[in-house]
């Protein structure tokens, strides 16, 4: 939940008896120790940091060019200015040795590896530092991966799930795996616990996982709404209208592929091929001057809201009370 998530909301879910997570692959070193810092102030329970484990992007300038020029229209339609160029605007884990010297120094309970992982050294000192690992697999290929280079906890993610698919190679054929299948897969084949991600917005789906073998269950959709999110007004509006019914798999926002609420740059996306999008995150830098100069004229139709399937479910509540109300209907404690 990179820019969804706060430090506010990741304490709230901790105190509340859940394990709060943040994700810092769109922030920079200092914004992340920060990050840290500010829910240290608000809780002394575990914290989850997310990193992004993707491949650094592939420039190509004559895509790149020939990208804006096919978003121009849309720019115009919201009077804004079509950027010169575009570029990569977040450094990947695997390149950002300064980040992982912070977790390092930070030590949060709990880092996840999302798109990939990082090199067997550094999975290596982190857990020599005491941090459990945990990584995102979308099939038994990338679980089996996860598990050989160190990782404790696999976090199956099935095609349900909202936002960035979590695949090594967005370029590869993709399963499409639903978070059931896979979760059951998984506990049946590895030998360590497994997390069920993608769908699950209620306790009777809390409960359904853990029925599969699942150790925990993951939610992101369903804290989109809560009080301490930092979605925009635009991007709830639209997870309470019609549009939550029909999330869409699209790489045209950002460069790879992930589920978001059906709107206008879904539709656009829908009129392209994965061969003309630049590779992430570079696509993402025009997908945000889009959405900026959107919103400067009350549109949100271009926002990347992220969301999975079970959209039509979200509540709106603190976080806290959240946790509690799906404690309750799991039938837990």
């Amino acid at each position: 939940m990179a820019g969804t998530s706060t430090p506010e909301m990741a304490a709230a879910v901790s105190n509340a008896g859940g394990l709060g997570s943040i994700g810092v692959g769109a922030m920079s070193v200092s914004a992340a120790e920060e990050a840290i810092r500010a829910f240290r102030a608000r809780s002394h329970r575990s914290l989850n940091v997310n990193v992004f484990c993707h491949r650094p992007a592939q420039r190509d300038q004559a895509r790149e060019a020939a990208w804006l020029e096919r978003l121009r229209p849309e720019f115009e339609a919201v009077r804004g200015d079509t950027p010169a160029a575009i570029g990569e605007i977040y450094r990947s884990f695997l390149a950002d040795e300064p980040m992982f010297t912070a977790l390092l120094s930070a030590k949060p309970k709990v880092v996840s590896f999302h798109f990939g992982l990082p090199p067997r050294e550094w999975i290596h000192a982190l857990r020599e530092a005491g941090i459990v690992l945990l990584g995102t697999a979308t099939s038994l290929m990338e679980a089996r991966a996860q598990v050989a280079a160190g990782v404790q906890v696999v976090v199956a993610q099935g095609y349900e799930a909202g936002g960035h698919r979590g695949m090594f190679d967005p370029d590869a054929a993709d399963d499409q795996l639903g978070t059931f299948a896979l979760t059951r897969l998984l506990t049946r084949t590895l030998e360590v616990p497994v997390i069920a991600a993608g769908g699950i917005m209620d306790g009777r789906g809390i409960a359904a996982a853990l029925r599969l073998g699942a150790g925990a269950a993951q939610l992101g959709t369903a804290f989109v709404a809560a009080d301490e999110s930092a979605a925009d007004a635009g991007y709830r509006a639209a997870l309470f209208s019609d549009a939550a019914g029909h999330t869409v798999m699209t790489r045209a926002i950002s460069g790879r592929p992930a589920r978001c609420l059906a709107n206008r740059f879904t539709a656009l996306a829908a009129r392209v091929s994965a061969e003309e999008i630049p590779s992430y995150p570079i696509a993402y830098d025009a997908g945000k001057s889009l959405n900026s100069a959107a919103r400067a004229v009350g549109e949100s139709g271009y926002g990347a809201h992220w969301a999975g399937q079970g959209a039509p479910l979200a509540r709106s509540l603190p976080a806290g009370r959240l946790v509690s109300v799906l404690v309750e209907e799991s039938g837990g404690r």
